[in-house]
């Protein structure tokens, strides 16, 4: 046996080895390295407010801790407005349940001849079995909701306190990353730095101003109709449209036709066609005037780099994929050599003959050859 074969062998089961124990590594804190990578672009987004604010003299963590102070309010601020919402409508739900549940067994009286009474419907619903087991089933779920809604207030947490010592240090970690580079690719790290913040940033601008604006429109909408809890439906709307990739303008409507629906039914019907209106003024007049600046993308990429975050990391992907491809974008953009374009038919949509020559000047010379010939 050659000498070289053991030493091979035992190299190839300690990269093997290695290998195993690197992907076991990874699937742990995969976890980990996604709240991370959420709290590297959420640096990013307010980077701008905290540099500017710093530049004023402030301190830096202090003005991390005053933004993420303000934006802690504003989501505990939509929270509140969101839950009273819903809880005035739980209760006047509970409240109206009666007159509901009577016209409904009036109607099945009127139509299959029944005689029905709400008491007997109430004592066979209290006393059936499924209620029962739903009931068990919830008091035996309630240890996995609390421990679900701890691991989500932790993962909060987490991902709140990386991201407030990227920005807070932000100047020191580019600083730590430059000290082992050479000087040239230093200076292609601060440049991709630079635009990652740009485009983070103008990605949040853009998207706020829309949220306010569609807020604002939706507000007026059910004012005028007179839904109940309009200011919080109009930041429900503005926000969730938003900041929910593809789905969001959908699931931003259902809840206002839904409690319009609870005061009128044609009143449904008007909220869902002023949202189809204002998702067409979205999308053609008032998105690419906003966002032609910060994050010009074309919609089948932008369409594209959502399927593909969403497959990759969930949720958190296609939220964070707009701006990720926006900065890639700008980066390559930055640095991949263009060239002008060649003044071709082709280019626009044309054709051009077999002989190189335009077709339309072709055909019109045989049509002046043969009005001479005639």
């Amino acid at each position: 046996m050659p000498g070289w074969l053991p030493r091979a062998m035992v190299l190839a089961l300690a990269l093997y080895g290695c290998f195993h124990l690197g992907s076991w590594a990874f699937y742990q804190l995969v976890g980990l390295l996604t709240n991370v990578l959420i709290a590297f672009f959420l640096a990013l987004a307010i980077e701008p407010a905290v540099s500017r604010m710093a530049g004023r003299g402030m301190r830096r963590g202090l003005a991390t801790f005053l933004v993420f102070l303000a934006v802690l309010v504003v989501g505990a601020g939509f929270v509140v407005l969101l839950g009273s919402m819903l809880a005035g409508q739980i209760v006047d739900m509970v409240e109206e349940f009666p007159k509901y549940l009577d016209s409904v067994i009036n109607w099945v009286n009127d139509t299959f001849r029944t005689d029905l009474s709400r008491v007997e419907v109430q004592d066979s619903v209290l006393h059936s079995d499924w209620l029962q087991k739903y009931v068990q089933n919830s008091a035996t779920g309630v240890l996995d909701v609390s421990t679900t809604v701890l691991g989500g207030l932790f993962r909060l947490l987490t991902i709140f306190l990386f991201s407030f010592y990227f920005a807070a240090d932000g100047p020191r970690l580019r600083r730590a990353l430059c000290s082992v580079l050479p000087p040239s690719r230093q200076a292609e790290v601060l440049r991709a730095w630079e635009i990652a913040v740009d485009k983070t940033g103008g990605y949040i601008y853009s998207r706020g101003l829309m949220a306010l604006i569609s807020g604002v429109a939706h507000y007026v909408l059910l004012v005028v109709l007179g839904v109940p809890y309009a200011p919080a439906l109009a930041v429900w709307v503005g926000l969730v449209s938003q900041f929910i990739p593809t789905i969001g303008t959908y699931l931003a409507g259902a809840l206002p036709m839904l409690i319009a629906f609870t005061v009128n039914p044609w009143y449904a019907l008007w909220v869902l066609g002023f949202v189809v209106v204002y998702q067409q003024f979205e999308n053609y007049v008032l998105q690419p005037k906003l966002t032609s600046r910060t994050v010009d993308i074309h919609p089948a990429v932008a369409f594209g780099s959502v399927v593909a975050g969403t497959a990759l990391m969930g949720a958190v992907g296609a939220l964070i994929a707009i701006p990720a491809v926006a900065t890639l974008q700008a980066f390559l953009g930055a640095y991949v050599k263009r060239y002008d374009v060649t003044d071709d038919p082709r280019v626009h949509g044309g054709h051009r003959g077999r002989r190189g020559e335009p077709v339309l000047p072709r055909v019109l010379r045989a049509v002046r050859r043969r009005y001479r010939r005639g």
